[in-house]
């Protein structure tokens, strides 16, 4: 395609600078917030959708890392967190320290040249030593801190990472203290007023240990989104709890069913009721696929219509699941040929485009001749929704697809 549109990436990565914390968190709290530390790895599986990695002590043998430190948590920085620039074959479960990165996974600078490369626009980035909806926080004892933990990324987020070095071109999203629905309202409403449009959330919320969103429980939260145009981004994996069928099974069996977790959550949302009684809402699944979407809208439309009776939705799911996912639900993908042939079972209206930067799936430098070669057969305007226009209309972009920045 001689004029394939400039990508507005729905789903990238950051990998947070050792001082995001350090820099923002109150004195008293330095010594116990997140901080980097180096150190040797001790031992590190992936198994089952289990992360076990265990850090070794100063003077043992070992492979050196940096790890983030926060309470009684090690996570070390992997080569799967950053494996842009790498060749396929040499990407391995391995920890890495931010010199041995590529730098356009943490600096704004450097992101832009690489998203030049990329032919990407701009790009929403998710968390890294937070994981995906801030659950990193939620499981941390000190609740005072914790929230003081999201606060000050989602500062870093807005100032820094989105700031006006960034030119537009990085989008904000940020999080919430998932333990207190209230308090995640509160945070929803700080960010909006200042030109946040996406939130990110937990794809099955009682994986953590929290209540679903077939409860009440959630109300204050969505409630805000509603009211304030705040799109709820739910990524593979924000659950803690990433799909498998035995605790010995090797990563590329999860890796092949990653997009179960946004199956299961979509028809969690479309038979929760929640669509009508926030009509505002709108939810995205990032790198979920959707190749998928087509059967569960078939099905999920049967089982209403059939046996909404018993099923425990008559009374608050008052029309066809097909039309709230419409309505309301977007599908983020980077490599779907399948689901690009199936595009009218699925909605051009309902369609995102990612690269996955940095991490070991992402497209990047490609992703403009894999979108060419899979898109080849949509016409123009088509390709141009998928692209970019949805992204620019869903988030409250410019025309051109830039963030206005805060307070827009």
């Amino acid at each position: 395609m001689p004029t394939f549109p400039r990508i507005i990436s729905v789903d990238d990565h950051t990998v947070e600078p050792a001082h995001v914390w350090q820099d923002r968190l109150p004195s008293k709290y330095r010594d116990s917030g997140p901080r980097v530390v180096r150190a040797p790895l001790k031992s590190m599986s992936f198994l089952g959708g289990k992360f076990a990695p265990v850090m070794g002590a100063k003077g043992d043998e070992g492979p050196i890392g940096d790890w983030w430190i926060y309470e009684d948590l090690h996570r070390p920085l992997t080569r799967l967190d950053t494996s842009v620039g790498c060749d396929r074959d040499e990407i391995k479960l391995e920890v890495i320290t931010y010199e041995q990165m590529r730098p356009g996974s943490f600096s704004v600078p450097d992101r832009l040249a690489d998203m030049d490369v990329n032919h990407v626009q701009s790009a929403l980035c998710f968390p890294t030593f937070p994981r995906f909806c801030g659950q990193t926080f939620t499981e941390a004892k000190d609740r005072e801190l914790g929230l003081l933990g999201v606060r000050a990324y989602n500062d870093w987020m807005v100032d820094e990472w989105c700031g006006p070095d960034a030119q537009g071109r990085l989008i904000p999203l940020t999080l919430i203290p998932l333990w207190d629905a209230e308090l995640a309202a509160a945070e929803v409403r700080r960010n909006a007023a200042r030109g946040v449009r996406a939130v990110a959330f937990s794809e099955i919320p009682p994986h953590l240990g929290l209540p679903s969103i077939h409860t009440d429980e959630w109300d204050p939260f969505l409630r805000a989104c509603d009211e304030t145009g705040t799109v709820i981004a739910m990524h593979i994996g924000s659950s803690s709890k990433m799909p498998s069928t035995s605790a010995d099974a090797p990563p590329a069996v999860g890796s092949t069913i990653t997009f179960a977790n946004c199956c299961f959550s979509m028809v969690d949302w479309l038979m929760s009721g929640k669509f009508e009684r926030f009509p505002n809402l709108r939810i995205m699944y990032a790198e979920g696929q959707i190749g998928w979407i087509p059967y569960i809208l078939e099905r999920a439309d049967v089982v209403w219509e059939e046996n909404r009776g018993w099923g425990g939705v008559a009374d608050k799911v008052h029309r066809p699941p097909s039309e709230l996912f419409t309505e309301h639900v977007y599908g983020c993908f980077f490599d779907d040929a399948f689901g690009l042939k199936n595009l009218d079972s699925i909605g051009v209206g309902n369609v995102l485009y990612e690269t996955d930067y940095p991490h070991s799936d992402s497209t990047w430098p490609k992703s403009r001749e894999v979108g060419e070669s899979q898109m080849g057969h949509l016409a123009p305007d088509v390709v141009d929704r998928i692209v970019r226009g949805n992204a620019i209309d869903l988030l409250g972009l410019t025309d051109d697809g830039l963030w206005p920045g805060p307070g827009a």
